[in-house]
């Protein structure tokens, strides 16, 4: 297939044409092409006003539900939704039934995602069914296309495992996670431990509980070497912690979720399920510092952290609903609330070479991974914008800037 995009401002600064309005000729899914008023005979031709494009975007944490929960998400749904929402690849949870935990489901869950424009790189369970006792399979999941290993959302609460895992690893390269919870500090805990959880007769997860976790996790680190990932850090404590960490030397990275950079646990008052995730929401002083953490380098990469959860699961009392909400959709505008559009697109596309994802800027001769979005326009994010078959969106009647408008990747051209 031969597509032309037409009038299209590029937004990458390993590009020649940053900042630049060109048209782009892609032919069997190879830029041939970047130029301004191309005259190219094309298969599709696209020209939409205030189109701008980028490298495809990359999300380190997914998660669907199939296979075990398809009622919240199945693959190809999901697939679709990554695509729509801008994202060209994503690396998908092991928080599936049964958990992805063996060679074989990390097969399985690439082979059924082959032929889409998403590239699938599934995370590895580090224990086995994540239950915390013993260590999975690794090597042999990292051979079948894993990109790294994690219990997702469970901590690893074993001291000696972590340090056992982190000197195994080392001898294939492997990237170990570790979830930032100290349970037995987090208790029964629901919500950020603070003035809003005092009000609202909730029980508080203190910052102590991720803190505490952190330092051991960095403690170990340095004693063993290897390479080692934080998801979703959520207080200031914490970017400090990871800061003097890298200073030192020490191989460790870390994200954090979107919903984390935009809410407070002020957001809990009207007792919305959608709001409960985990880590939880934080304070304005802890969103201050994850920002400044993310600008200046500190914080690697952003994540969706999309989980969707059934409506069963969710539309429930707030006690008894499951932690999540989806991002994917609502990714890029909600980071483009608080961001300009070139930070947006950095920290949306950061992460690759940590997770071993092939990265393509906007060249010629180079494979087409292109992100396509249009930026600017103010919105309120509402159902109608969610494409996920589970509707438990934080962001739902948030005002959003900018809209995703689809990839093209792998030879494929997917849109909204």
């Amino acid at each position: 297939m031969k597509l032309l995009l037409k009038s299209v401002q590029i937004t990458d600064t390993q590009s020649d044409f940053h900042n630049k309005e060109v048209d782009i000729s892609i032919e069997d899914g190879i830029i041939k092409k970047i130029g301004p008023s191309l005259e190219e005979k094309a298969d599709k031709e696209i020209q939409i006003k205030n189109l701008h494009v980028s490298r495809g975007w990359f999300d380190s944490s997914v998660s669907f539900g199939e296979p075990g929960y398809e009622e919240r998400e199945t693959l190809q749904n999901g697939l679709d939704t990554a695509a729509k929402s801008g994202f060209t690849t994503i690396c998908l949870n092991p928080d599936t039934l049964p958990v992805t935990d063996t060679r074989s489901a990390v097969g399985a869950l690439i082979s059924a995602a082959r032929g889409h424009a998403v590239k699938l790189k599934p995370t590895g369970a580090l224990t086995v069914k994540s239950e915390g006792v013993d260590l999975a399979e690794i090597f042999d999941m990292q051979n079948a296309g894993a990109a790294s290993f994690g219990d997702y959302k469970h901590a690893v609460k074993n001291p000696n495992l972590l340090k056992i895992a982190l000197q195994y690893a080392q001898n294939f390269k492997g990237l170990v996670q570790s979830f930032p919870q100290e349970n037995k500090i987090a208790g029964n805990g629901q919500v950020n431990e603070h003035y809003y959880s005092t009000s609202l007769g909730l029980k508080g997860i203190p910052n102590l509980a991720e803190e505490l976790q952190i330092t051991r996790d960095l403690y170990i680190l340095e004693y063993t070497g290897g390479k080692l990932h934080i998801p979703t850090i959520s207080t200031e404590k914490s970017v400090s912690l990871i800061k003097e960490a890298k200073k030192k030397g020490l191989n460790v990275t870390c994200s954090v979720a979107i919903h984390n950079l935009i809410f407070t646990d002020e957001r809990l008052q009207e007792f919305d399920t959608n709001a409960k995730v985990l880590p939880p929401l934080r304070t304005g002083k802890d969103i201050k510092a994850l920002r400044k953490g993310l600008k200046e380098g500190v914080i690697d990469m952003v994540t969706s952290d999309h989980r969707p959860i059934d409506i069963e699961h969710k539309k429930v009392e707030f006690e008894n609903a499951s932690y999540g909400t989806i991002g994917l959709e609502s990714a890029f505008g909600a980071l483009a609330t608080i961001f300009s559009t070139e930070e947006t697109i950095k920290f949306l596309t950061s992460g690759k070479a940590r997770f071993g994802i092939e990265d393509y800027p906007l060249r010629e001769g180079e494979k087409a991974n292109i992100s396509l979005f249009i930026p600017g326009e103010k919105f309120r994010f509402s159902q109608e914008n969610i494409f996920s078959s589970s509707q438990n969106s934080i962001f739902l009647g948030h005002k959003l800037k900018g809209k995703a408008f689809g990839i093209v990747a792998d030879e494929n051209f997917i849109t909204q």
